[in-house]
């Protein structure tokens, strides 16, 4: 038998069909088997978990079939409670898998320490800016007698003096103590 008188023939037609409807059959199968594994269509709402404490985080996710991920901790907050959450991802609404990770970030106990500048011996005018620049706040201004008009000659934070390199919270209040021009 000749390979062209083999496709033309009726064997060949029925080994043919019965390929293309075992290749079908198994198709739908694998299919039907995905839809059943991945609860293909079924999703859980991800809730609104900003400003709530890592317990309460902890039980509402465990009620939604959802895990969390806490992956870092921002800046601090103060419109937030400590360690609480202030960001979350997939966000609040989202429609996400039972079992998913949400990512979430925390609300640390407060501002992070930065070094004060060293400041000393110079005007008020460079000081001024360099603290701002550091989210420090300037608080009180004294005067003593010295010859460098509104030169920086201490630092103080909270009556205590304070040195260059010191670390203080951020938003901490720096008052300065500046010379008045007389001898």
């Amino acid at each position: 038998m000749s390979f062209v008188k083999f496709l033309t023939s009726k064997v060949f037609f029925k080994q043919l069909a019965l390929a293309i409807v075992a290749i079908v059959v198994l198709c739908f199968i694998i299919l039907k088997w995905l839809d059943i594994t991945t609860n293909n269509g079924e999703f859980v709402i991800v809730p609104d978990l900003k400003g709530k404490s890592v317990e309460t985080v902890k039980i509402e996710l465990k009620d939604n079939d959802l895990t969390m991920a806490i992956q870092d901790s921002a800046n601090f907050n103060p419109k937030y409670p400590k360690y609480s959450v202030i960001e979350q991802s997939p966000i609040a609404g989202a429609q996400v898998k039972e079992n998913r990770k949400i990512y979430l970030i925390l609300n640390p106990s407060g501002y992070r320490k930065v070094e004060v500048p060293n400041i000393l011996k110079r005007t008020f005018r460079q000081a001024k800016p360099q603290l701002q620049a550091l989210e420090f706040k300037i608080g009180k201004i004294t005067y003593i007698d010295n010859i460098g008009k509104d030169v920086v000659l201490g630092m103080k934070h909270d009556g205590k003096t304070l040195k260059p390199g010191a670390q203080l919270p951020l938003t901490s209040t720096i008052d300065l103590v500046l010379g008045n021009g007389k001898r």
